[in-house]
């Protein structure tokens, strides 16, 4: 193990290989040795033609993380999960300039182990019938990309996808400390993400693992239940150099809130911004869902689902537990910025771990978010009005949740509301419909959730829907919203209006 600068770091990586980073989103990526890595190749074009390997694509939706590696000729293929904080990466596969992939979230953390193991791929039902599908776009987001990598398999008849195992040449990682021997603890990081995993995976491909720390101590003084990477699979460590590439997310420098066990209740755990009206009202009436569970285990998405946290407090609600994908487990989950860390959390897990959990059935109730809904309640997230956000961990969370409550506002671009008196009022239409014909890309299948018998809800500013036999059913209005005109003639799909519809909360709506 040796002890280098970043740029020296960046240098160790060569053309070809196959890199992954390390980080969940917006928390815990290694700034340092990815901006050393992008300085270095627009210095002298080199590394060329990687190939990025991402769960959660690491980004702060302008130029930091993944973004600084979005240089034609540096990257020639992406396989991620959630590319919505990395839009340069995004750009350069809507442009064809790059080979591009779409695989769910969890996916890619089980494969990291697979990897390490030695084992052929991952094999999983989670994928089918979505976007990710063979039998539809298999993943693949352009035209550069001509064959999907998934294969559909069947195993005693069923059906199953194979994604298939990728030989890792260099993991890039992030820590807090490391000993003389490179051993690292994650002390004061939000999660652990995949980076066991990760740094297994590289070591067991012939490949090399980079870690960035904020400090480097003795040998001998770091306790070794908090060893979270073994020095035998550390080949470099780096020395953030700056504070700003070592901040705990790209939201907050340090919250202490992070990494402090959740001995408060959840109102008192404050996340780093908070919602505004319309996202707070969607989040209030969503989180009535949990009502009708008894301490229910809870899964929320980015967006206005991060916000259910705070509202179910706000309403009292406390018997639940709420968890996100990138390992926590309890407390109120950060937004923004912070998604990806919760304030005053009961326990931090890996990330493939919470997936095993997630996709064994685990979850109760999940809150997620849609751009776009179809009349048979198919639901698109992963491609839209220009952006490439990609599945995430979405495709796992919607097929094995008991429960499914989608969460976003009826129109987009532009819409505002006016909201007091008990009463919700239009004062300016969104221009863009979110509940259409058909969807641009199929990221859940309402009619593969209906087969499966699991209740999916939607719920908007000023309607909340059900999905009964393939078909939404309209079960509440807003006070103060006409039927008509602010509902039925601002969508083309078959809706059924319930003949005992009722009126939503007016309480919601002070």
């Amino acid at each position: 193990m040796k002890i280098v600068t970043a740029a020296e770091a960046a240098r160790a990586v060569q053309d070809g290989w196959t890199v992954t980073t390390g980080g969940f989103g917006s928390c815990g990526h290694p700034e340092a040795v990815t901006a050393a890595l992008a300085d270095r190749y627009r210095a002298d074009r080199h590394p060329r033609d990687l190939t990025l390997l991402f769960a959660a694509g690491q980004g702060d939706r302008g130029e930091r993380g993944l973004n600084r590696l979005a240089d034609p000729g540096l990257i020639r293929r992406v396989i991620g999960g959630f590319w919505g904080l990395a839009p340069a990466l995004g750009a350069l596969a809507m442009r064809n300039e790059i080979e591009a992939h779409n695989w769910p979230q969890g996916v890619v953390s089980h494969l990291f182990r697979a990897v390490a193991g030695g084992q052929p791929g991952v094999i999983t039902k989670v994928g089918l019938n979505t976007v990710i599908d063979p039998d539809q776009e298999g993943g693949c987001l352009n035209g550069r990309t001509a064959q999907s990598l998934i294969r559909k398999i069947h195993i005693d008849g069923e059906p199953y996808l194979h994604y298939p195992r990728l030989g890792i040449d260099c993991a890039i990682l992030r820590g807090s400390q490391a000993d003389t021997r490179g051993n690292i603890t994650m002390d004061r990081e939000v999660s652990f993400s995949d980076s066991l995993a990760q740094a297994q995976a590289a070591r067991n491909s012939g490949g090399i693992v980079i870690v960035q720390v904020a400090e480097v101590v003795p040998a001998g003084t770091l306790p070794p239940q908090q060893v979270r990477i073994p020095g035998i699979l550390v080949d470099y460590l780096v020395v953030a150099d700056e504070p700003e590439h070592h901040a705990q997310t790209y939201g907050e420098g340090l919250n202490p809130l992070y990494t402090t066990a959740g001995a408060a209740s959840p109102a008192e755990a404050r996340t780093d911004q908070p919602a505004n009206g319309l996202r707070r009202l969607i989040a209030r009436r969503a989180a009535e869902e949990l009502r009708r569970h008894r301490d229910p285990v809870v899964n929320l998405g980015i967006g206005i689902p991060a916000e259910i946290g705070a509202a179910a407090a706000a309403a009292g609600l406390d018997r639940f537990t709420l968890t996100v994908e990138s390992g926590m487990i309890g407390g109120t989950p950060a937004s923004g910025l912070s998604f990806g860390a919760s304030a005053l959390p009961q326990a931090v897990i890996e990330q493939a771990a919470l997936f095993d959990f997630y996709d064994g059935g685990g979850i109760d109730i999940a809150f997620l978010g849609f751009a776009q809904v179809d009349g048979q309640g198919n639901v698109n997230v992963s491609r839209f009005r220009g952006g490439l956000p990609g599945v995430g961990g979405f495709v796992n969370i919607s097929q094995s949740a008991r429960q499914l409550v989608f969460c976003g506002t009826f129109t987009a671009d532009g819409l505002e509301v006016e909201v007091g008196g008990g009463r919700l009022a239009i004062r300016r239409e969104g221009q863009v419909q979110k509940f259409v014909p058909t969807v641009d890309q199929i990221s859940f299948s309402g009619p593969y959730a209906c087969a499966q018998g699991r209740p999916v809800t939607f719920v908007t500013e000023r309607a909340v829907f059900t999905l009964v036999d393939g078909v939404l059913h309209l079960i509440e209005v807003a006070p103060g919203i006409d039927l008509h005109r602010d509902i039925l003639e601002r969508t083309d799909i078959p809706l059924v209006v319930a003949f005992d519809y009722r009126t939503m909360d007016p309480a919601l709506f002070q």
